[in-house]
């Protein structure tokens, strides 16, 4: 009869098998570990980037990318409402000051000329009539008033005549109060004359002054028409580039519709952008180095845009050397902007060993020797970091390149 085994027993069989592979792992594990530092005590010197630790300037720098823009671009706009006619010179061209592009139809526009002109001459006609008019009229009142001025003086001497006979017995007292009477009528009328022909006077030239304003305004509208007429020769107004052109002959344009954009190729200015998540960083005046085809320029901040798009916030940069050789329309730029410097510091190229915390280890080169060393950074950018450890001094050899496979060991050597 096969005898019970007791729970206790049982646990302590488990407890036995569970440590037997607790000590498997523990012992695969060592092996592991020990096989690796043993495979990992050497290394070549090709599967490094080793570089010298100098002294001299770094900058701390956020980074952006930029394009090319020119710095002035002149947009040509329609005239008139017209169509184009003729496309002669393509986007791309390089063009001298006055150098046609396109034309545009002239008919309308002509005909529009030719009917202002039209208008314009009959009212000079009408204000050569009304101005003789004019001088009729102040004539004609002239007269009337030469008239009565005559009537007048023959009813002072009529008046004085029946003075004479009233006293002589030979008129009665009514007669010379009529005579009278009709003197001063002819007196207040001469006055009328005379008030009509001084307010016909200034109300003439007031008049005239009108006309005069009509026939400038007139003529100042054939004028413009005619300058857009002239227009319709779309010509380069600098020499520069073709940047933009509508090409679609025989589309209707409206008067102020683009037609062609040309740029200055004399001067360039970088249009930046990077993370909004920098906007508190990015200030007028801020001073910036531009990276193109391993070329670096400096410049400055001339304005930041206030609006955000797609998480990011635009600036422009003013290039000291606006026509640097380099520049070209659109070229894409890196763009670092410098938000600390420091001067006479320890620093060395920047590589995959100093990526993460600032205090950190990397390896030391000895001769054939790597030994980890701890180290502290300082201001960083994309091409130098700053030592800020006692312990570091200037021509020493540093590991830049990724050591991962190296970071369980204190050194280890390197073969050639």
């Amino acid at each position: 009869m096969d005898k019970e085994i007791s729970s206790k027993e049982r646990d302590k069989s488990k407890i036995l098998q569970t440590s037997k592979w607790i000590v498997i792992f523990v012992i695969i594990a060592a092996i592991f570990y020990f096989g690796r530092n043993a495979l990992r005590k050497t290394g070549t010197i090709g599967d490094f980037y080793i570089a010298q630790v100098e002294r001299g300037d770094i900058q701390n720098t956020l980074t952006a990318t930029g394009i090319v823009k020119p710095a002035y671009e002149r947009e040509i706009n329609a005239p008139v409402n017209t169509e184009i006619k003729r496309v002669i010179l393509p986007k791309g061209t390089v063009v001298k000051k006055n150098q046609l592009i396109m034309d545009l139809d002239q008919e309308f526009t002509q005909l529009e000329y030719d009917r202002l002109n039209d208008e314009l001459e009959l009212k000079q006609n009408n204000i050569a009539k009304l101005n003789l008019q004019f001088d009729k009229d102040l004539k004609d009142l002239d007269y009337n008033d030469q008239i009565k001025a005559l009537s007048l003086s023959q009813l002072r001497a009529q008046v004085k005549d029946q003075e004479r006979l009233v006293e002589i017995g030979g008129a009665t007292d009514e007669e010379l109060e009529q005579a009278r009477l009709r003197l001063e009528v002819a007196e207040i009328e001469k006055l009328m004359l005379e008030n009509n022909l001084e307010y016909t006077r200034k109300a003439n030239v007031k008049e005239k002054r009108n006309l005069e304003l009509e026939f400038t305004i007139q003529q100042k509208k054939l004028q413009e028409l005619k300058r857009k007429l002239s227009e319709t020769e779309v010509r380069a107004p600098l020499d520069g580039v073709i940047t933009w052109i509508l090409e679609d002959v025989g589309r209707t344009v409206s008067q102020g519709e683009p037609l062609v954009r040309i740029a200055d190729l004399n001067s360039y200015v970088i249009e930046a952008s990077t993370s909004d998540r920098n906007t508190e960083s990015i200030n007028v005046g801020m001073d910036v180095n531009v990276r193109i085809n391993r070329n670096t320029l400096k410049g400055i901040i001339s304005n930041v845009l206030p609006a955000v798009e797609d998480n990011t916030v635009k600036f422009l940069v003013e290039l000291e050397n606006k026509n640097d050789e380099s520049l070209r329309p659109n070229m894409r730029a890196e763009v670092y902007l410098i938000t600390e410097q420091k001067t006479n510091v320890l620093k060395i190229k920047n590589g995959a060993a100093f990526g993460g915390a600032t205090n950190l280890n990397v390896f030391l080169v000895e001769g054939d020797r790597a030994v980890k060393m701890n180290i502290t950074k300082g201001l960083s950018n994309s091409d130098f970091v700053e030592l800020t450890s006692s312990n570091i001094k200037e021509g020493q050899r540093i590991i830049i390149s990724e050591t991962k496979d190296y970071d369980h060991l204190d050194e280890f050597k390197i073969n050639k």
